[in-house]
């Protein structure tokens, strides 16, 4: 049915990152109440403290298979690294399924957590081998939205497998589905040799400070509500089943990303940026002060949507823009400077609970979102302005 390289590249890129992102790299946010609750793992039940370091812990995994891909990818070929990714999901989502321990569970989120960083930037690299550079664009923004399959599966799973013990359940679900893209992977990514293009040495870091700008404040607000959402909810005493079906409204309305590449040729790089941040600014303003209410905190979902996705996949359209022989290593860089804000920024929010409180981490970093997104709109990256 799909003959065509290009196709199945897009199919199965979008399945594998779909797994990474959209279930392994934010299902410990999901499941987080029913983790701090479960007896099995502490009879007291776990420490906010303990559970930011947990989310922490993730996402360092996220940043060291984003710093190791480029290696392997520059030894062995892009594909090598998308199927190290897949067997990080499938193993790490085993050790949660049937972790005993705090321990064991902290390890095997955070090997699932670099699953992600294994597989981002080697489908621009795969893309850059594969697909004409006109439709480059729109191929690396549907292998980007293929997150959205992915949390709606999670939500859903989360949905039938709701309380304490449901929660292993997601995470079983992710070793299964690591697995099934893992292989469809191998058979339908083409084997390409090592990318060697460009001149430079290595992305010029000036051109991408802006993007860099743009990925730390991204990362921060992005991972914040999808660690802290499920637990705002909890404190709320809103019913067990919303969280999931947060994921799930969040997976249907990101399905808008599929369009990224055209709005960022249309609007420009920094607006369609900017408008992603104001997307998760304002989801995080209308959870942190109306959480109380289920209509309120859904409500959320779909505003974070568009943001959250179109701002993933609006980074791999930048950087294969403004680098287009070296598409990769540049988002790479971008990446990996917001995926260090990101394992900062859970610690950081579950040590200021106890301070101030969840609603208002949540609605000051909403404001620090909103001036980054207006220092964005007067920023220039040397991308073609948009048409009149």
């Amino acid at each position: 049915m799909l003959r065509s390289p290009e196709a199945r590249l897009t199919v199965a890129g979008a399945a594998v990152v779909g797994v990474a992102f959209g279930m392994g790299r934010f299902a410990f946010g999901l499941t987080l109440p029913a983790v701090r609750s479960d007896p099995a793992l502490s009879a007291g039940g776990v420490d906010d403290a303990v559970l930011g370091l947990i989310a922490s812990g993730s996402f360092a995994g996220y940043l060291a298979g984003l710093l190791l891909a480029p290696v392997l990818s520059r030894t062995v070929g892009p594909r090598a690294s998308t199927t190290v990714g897949g067997t990080c999901g499938l193993v790490g989502g085993t050790l949660v399924a049937l972790a005993p321990s705090v321990g064991l569970l902290a390890a095997g989120v955070v090997l699932t957590g670099s699953s992600a960083g294994w597989v981002w930037a080697a489908y621009s690299d795969l893309a850059t081998a594969v697909v004409d550079q006109a439709r480059r664009p729109r191929v690396i923004a549907v292998i980007s939205t293929g997150t959205s399959g992915g949390l709606v599966v999670v939500g859903l799973v989360g949905l039938a497998a709701t309380g304490v013990p449901g929660w292993r359940a997601v995470w079983a679900a992710i070793a299964f589905a690591s697995a099934l893209a893992g292989l469809l992977n191998l058979r339908w990514t083409p084997r390409v040799p090592p990318l060697r293009g460009g001149t430079s040495g290595r992305p010029p870091l000036r051109i991408l400070a802006v993007p860099v700008a743009y990925s730390v404040a991204y990362h921060v607000g992005t991972t914040t509500f999808f660690t802290w959402a499920a637990d705002m909810l909890r404190r709320a005493d809103v019913a067990p089943g919303v969280a999931p079906t947060l994921y799930v409204l969040i997976g249907l309305g990101g399905l808008v990303a599929l369009g990224t590449g055209g709005a960022c040729a249309r609007f420009g790089n920094e607006r369609v940026a900017a408008a992603c941040l104001v997307s998760v600014s304002v989801a995080l303003v209308v959870l942190g002060t109306g959480a109380g209410s289920w209509v309120v905190a859904l409500a959320a979902a779909i505003v974070f949507a568009p943001g959250y996705m179109a701002g993933a996949a609006m980074m791999a359209v930048w950087t294969a823009a403004l680098v287009p022989d070296r598409a990769g290593e540049a988002l790479t860089v971008v990446v990996t400077v917001g995926a260090v804000s990101a394992v900062i920024a859970p610690t950081l929010v579950g040590l200021l609970i106890g301070a101030v409180g969840l609603p208002a981490v949540l609605v000051g970093l909403a404001v620090g979102l909103a001036l980054v997104a207006v220092g964005l709109l007067t920023a220039r990256t040397g991308t073609p302005a948009p048409p009149p």
